[in-house]
Order: structure tokens, then sequence, then C-alpha cells
């Protein structure tokens, strides 16, 4: 029995048409990248410009004034933001504190600095060199309120906020997380309005201006002069709770905005 011959012109047909879809799929994925990467391009400034919009309304809400009756507007004209050494406390000239990037600057090798683990209580690794802060004025232009950018890691990610201080410098005005990735209904409730209360009136510094600050389990006994330091942790998240308590003794001690802090003390006294 003889075998049929391959029809050779429908295997050149089929090459052909395998070659045309190929060239087609490369075709549209070249013409999708080029439209994703110029989308990208594109709506950059508007992505910035809404994450700065965001960043302002989280400084004014940590602040207070807008529970002074204060509109948006009117509570941004009483803030007063500036770049300052953290080594130092010296504010800097020429780093615009507007379009400044913690998270980029805490990855940049330039303007930051590689913590040894015993002192990266936050969990950073690098400590940006500058970062911005926000001071709430009054008419004359003296300082109300203090505004501190802090972060550190949590359980899953690092969680970024404002700590808002009461013009003595040591009570707490406020407390709120913007960014982060905690479990929702456990180290998510961070951002729970009940748990940012109990920070209101906290003191975070004893006479001798050393860190006091505790996120601990259980009741607090609001008779014991420990009290005024302590915060409840939040229910089923340890390790979150743990997280808030060591990014907030990391930006307030020496290496965080200690020397500013000080700073600003001795310009007051």
């Amino acid at each position: 029995m003889s075998v049929p011959e391959p029809d050779s012109a429908a295997s050149a047909a089929s090459v052909e048409s395998g070659s045309r879809t190929l060239l087609v799929t490369f075709v549209v994925c070249l013409v999708c990248s080029i439209v994703v990467a110029s989308a990208a391009v594109l709506l950059r400034p508007i992505q910035e410009s809404n994450q700065k919009a965001d960043l302002i309304q989280n400084v004014i809400a940590v602040s207070g004034l807008l529970k002074e009756g204060l509109t948006e507007e009117q509570a941004l004209q009483r803030i007063d933001a500036r770049m300052i050494e953290l080594a130092t406390g010296d504010e800097v000239k020429g780093i615009d504190p507007d379009t400044f990037n913690i998270v980029k600057a805490g990855k940049d090798p330039a303007i930051s600095t590689e913590l040894a683990r015993r002192e990266d209580v936050a969990q950073i690794r690098r400590e940006p060199r500058y970062l911005p802060v926000y001071r709430i004025v009054g008419a004359n232009g003296d300082l109300k309120k203090l505004i501190l950018p802090v972060y550190g890691y949590g359980l899953w990610s690092t969680m970024y906020g404002f700590l808002a201080l009461e013009e003595d410098l040591r009570t707490v005005q406020g407390l709120r997380f913007y960014q982060h990735a905690e479990t929702p209904g456990l180290g998510g409730e961070v951002d729970n309005p009940k748990w940012r209360a109990q920070w209101t009136g906290k003191v975070l510094f004893d006479d001798e201006w050393r860190v006091q600050v505790e996120v601990t389990k259980g009741s607090i006994d609001s008779s014991t002069p420990e009290a005024q330091h302590q915060v409840d942790a939040l229910a089923g998240a340890t390790i979150t709770s743990r997280g808030v308590e060591n990014l907030l003794k990391f930006w307030l001690s020496n290496k965080g905005y200690g020397p500013y802090l000080s700073r600003l003390r001795h310009e007051r006294s």
C-alpha cells in the first residue's frame, strides 16, 4: 500500500498562517506595552498630585485644626512645613518638603544611613538624613503644635503615619496612619477612630525628657503614674501594637527627632 505524500501547498499555507498569528500577537503586545507605558508617564503627575493632596489632608486631620472649626483651606494656612536634618535638628534649605518622598529617601543610599540592628527598633533598615516636619503656628508665627512623620514595621508591612504633639512637645494631639498593609480587623485597627482616640492626651516623655510610651495588653490602671504613658493594645494584634510602640520610641529618640525636639525646647526656654 502506498503512503500519500504530504500536500506541500497546504503545509506552506499552515506555516504562513502561523507566522501571521505570531506577527499579529507581537504587534498587539507591542501596542499594548506602548499604551500602558504612555499612560503611566502621562498619569504620573496626576498620581503624585493626588498623593500630595492626600498627605496634606492627613496632616490637617491629625493636627486637630478641623475640630477648632477651621476649614481645610484655613487649616492649610496654619501649617508651616520645613525640612530638618535628623542628626543635628537643624533646618535645611534647598529641599522642598512638599515634594520630598519619604519612602524613596529611605531607600536611597545617597541621602540615607544604614542602621545597626541593635538600634533599628522600628525595623526600617535605613534612615533618611532629612525629613519634613509640619509646624502648626499661631497668628504671630509662634509654634502651637508639631506634626512629625513616623513609620516602622508592624506584622506584615511598614506603617506610615503622623504624630501630632501639643505645644509642650510631649503631649499627644493625635496619631494617624495613612499607609499600611496590616490584617483587616486585627492590626488594621490602627485606623479605628476609637483606638486612635486613646492616644490623645497621652504623655510621651517623663520629666527628664526620656521617652515613655507603652502599648500594653489588658486594662490600664488610671490611678497609677504610668497610665499617662500607656495605651491599650489592639485586640489580637500584639505584633502590630508592639510595632507602633517601637516606631514611636525610635522616632522620639536621639536617632530620630530627638535633636530637633531638644533644639525647639532650648529656643523656647
